[in-house]
């Protein structure tokens, strides 16, 4: 039976994880799951819940909140009208394809390697959200034929391998191709449901070792953390969301930017064991 006082400091820990990840969510238009990976991985092995494996639970239950919400998102933005359904439908199946491909690889590698997947491609989100501009355009319309069937498995696939919904990849997507950023930001909600789904059904499916495996942990999905990790997210988004209006979000996008930069460098340097 674990220790009441560690059980108690790791709900402590998560509500913290799920105030701060709701809340950047709500101010910059980021899923949470970028930020509550590197939180769930630090956690849980301060907290001695470490493994080999120990990444394939954070990226499991950082998709697991995202299902939750995701479709609180998308149905929030689809009462404004802002969620491009045809973008939605057509690009659906393959990010669905690109989800279960993803955890299918996740589910055969190491925490290490995880941790150089994750640092990697959180480099590359970091980079685009500090330099990057809307005014930048690959297209005037979304992909079609070939370029749809490559890029929409290739975002579902990226985002499992982060644990992350379909906002980092399905955003600048998006916008690159002339959808607006309202539009597209709605639109990638319901990418993330689309990731989240059949990734979560693949992760439980995973058999954690005992000796990593917090309480409450089906699979790879530690279903404390994600109850009290949704229950917090839930009340800080809005916060975060009203707190933008008020603020230059372009700014404290690029400032978030540089903090996801030091999160990314971190996870390489643990990643090649430094």
């Amino acid at each position: 039976m674990p220790d009441t006082v560690l059980l108690l400091q790791m709900a402590a820990l998560l509500l913290v994880i799920g105030a701060f990840a709701g809340l950047l969510a709500g101010l910059l238009g980021v899923g949470g799951g970028i930020v509550l990976v590197p939180a769930f991985f630090y956690a849980f092995q301060a907290l001695g819940y470490d493994s080999p494996r120990l990444m394939q639970m954070c990226l499991a239950t950082s998709l697991a909140t995202i299902i939750v919400t995701s479709i609180r998102s998308v149905l929030a933005h689809n009462r404004k009208g802002a969620v491009d359904w045809g973008i939605l439908r057509g690009w659906a199946p393959g990010i669905v394809i690109g989800a279960i491909l993803g955890v299918a690889l996740a589910t055969n590698l190491r925490t290490p390697v995880l941790q150089g997947i994750f640092g990697g491609l959180a480099l590359l989100v970091a980079l685009y959200m500090t330099f990057g501009r809307t005014r930048w355009r690959l297209g005037e319309t979304m992909p079609t034929g070939a370029a749809k069937w490559t890029m929409s498995p290739g975002i579902g696939f990226l985002s499992v391998l982060m644990g992350i919904g379909g906002g980092s990849f399905g955003v600048p997507t998006m916008t690159l191709f002339g959808v607006p950023i309202h539009r597209a930001v709605a639109t990638a909600a319901g990418f993330g449901v689309l990731i989240a789904v059949p990734s979560v059904a693949g992760f439980l499916l995973v058999q954690m070792p005992d000796g990593g495996r917090p309480p409450l942990t089906l699979g790879a999905v530690n279903f404390g953390a994600f109850a009290l990790v949704v229950a917090m997210t839930l009340i800080t988004a809005p916060m975060g969301a009203a707190l933008a209006h008020r603020t230059d979000a372009g700014r404290l996008k690029r400032v978030f930017g540089v903090f996801l930069l030091l999160v990314a460098a971190n996870m390489l340097r643990k990643a090649v064991g430094f």
